[in-house]
């Protein structure tokens, strides 16, 4: 604790002490308080807010003021900040960069992503739909080779994480598990969204 601290503790410590003087301790030696005193309670009263207040703001922002110069560091430490973080980001950006397609979703391998649709993919994306490069021909969910022809890889990635973001004319919200991005990884999401994008383009 600085000599800041203390300050601000020692008025705060004042006004609550008045308080608790003036509202407990008088009262019940002279019912009458405070009677003609009044104007004097009232003075030292918003004195002693007053000085809390001007306290507060002077020493607080002090206090505000050294804890940001502790935290940041010399100008060498804060270049090196800087250039560490500059740098991260970078690596961060090239990274997704090279794992990511133009639509935006991840990018896969279209021969994997065909085993996850018609079995990995509990139920399996073949039991309710139709696609004719995997030999699907379920009915209960609408026609991929249809619905996803011409589609990029971010749709193709909502449409399995979020199918209920853009429902296919004629079918009903809620009727397809929304549960895909939790059952499989990154990558296998990304394998079955290239898949489907390779087999209806």
């Amino acid at each position: 604790m600085n000599r800041n601290d203390v300050i601000l503790a020692i008025a705060a410590a004042l006004l609550v002490g008045f308080a608790l003087v003036v509202s407990i301790v008088i009262p019940r030696k002279r019912p009458d308080f405070p009677s003609k005193h009044l104007g004097l309670l009232l003075l030292v009263a918003g004195l002693l807010i007053v000085g809390m207040l001007t306290a507060v703001e002077v020493l607080g922002e002090s206090h505000h003021f050294e804890a940001a110069g502790e935290g940041a560091g010399s100008p060498t430490e804060q270049a090196a900040t800087v250039a560490t973080t500059t740098s991260a980001t970078t690596t961060q950006a090239t990274t997704t960069q090279g794992t990511t397609t133009g639509g935006g979703a991840p990018s896969g391998n279209a021969g994997a992503g065909k085993q996850i649709f018609t079995a990995t993919a509990q139920p399996p994306c073949s039991s309710c739909h139709t696609l004719s490069e995997a030999g699907a021909s379920g009915q209960v969910g609408p026609n991929l080779d249809d619905v996803l022809k011409g589609k990029d890889a971010a749709f193709i990635h909502e449409s399995i994480v979020d199918p209920n973001a853009e429902v296919a004319s004629g079918f009903s919200a809620g009727v397809m598990p929304d549960v895909y991005d939790q059952q499989l990884s990154e990558e296998q999401l990304a394998d079955l969204v290239a898949f489907l994008q390779q087999a209806t383009s």
